[in-house]
């Protein structure tokens, strides 16, 4: 079965770090694009950033760019997502997704999810 399965989500201070972890099993990831999304209630998943699969290459969205870094481990099939000086605004369920396409930004080419883990940033 394929399958991503995220952890290391939870609550945190204003300012804090965390460190997200996607386990992929079922299949080889090594020359997929790994990618973080995120969601909050009332609106689509957005794109958090992404890691090509010889991880040269990667993408980070403008509103988290500075503070959040994304890398990968073929080895183990896992793709890491650092989150630093986090705020608020960066509460929601992250979900890691794989992709072949070229299409880094556009969610409806990832055809592998992970069911999410939540970050939520409050004092």
């Amino acid at each position: 079965q394929v399958q991503m399965i995220e952890s290391g989500g939870g609550l945190v201070q204003p300012g804090g770090s965390l460190r997200l972890s996607c386990a992929a099993s079922g299949r080889s990831f090594s020359r997929d694009v790994m990618a973080w999304f995120r969601q909050t209630p009332g609106k689509e998943r957005e794109f958090v950033a992404a890691i090509h699969w010889n991880a040269e290459i990667t993408w980070t969205a403008d509103s988290v760019k500075g503070r959040f870094t994304i890398s990968r481990d073929n080895a183990r099939n896992t793709v890491y997502l650092r989150m630093d000086n986090l705020k608020s605004e960066d509460t929601a369920a992250y979900y890691c997704a794989a992709t072949t396409s070229a299409e880094i930004l556009n969610r409806a080419s990832y055809d592998t999810w992970g069911q999410g883990t939540q970050v939520t940033v409050s004092s």
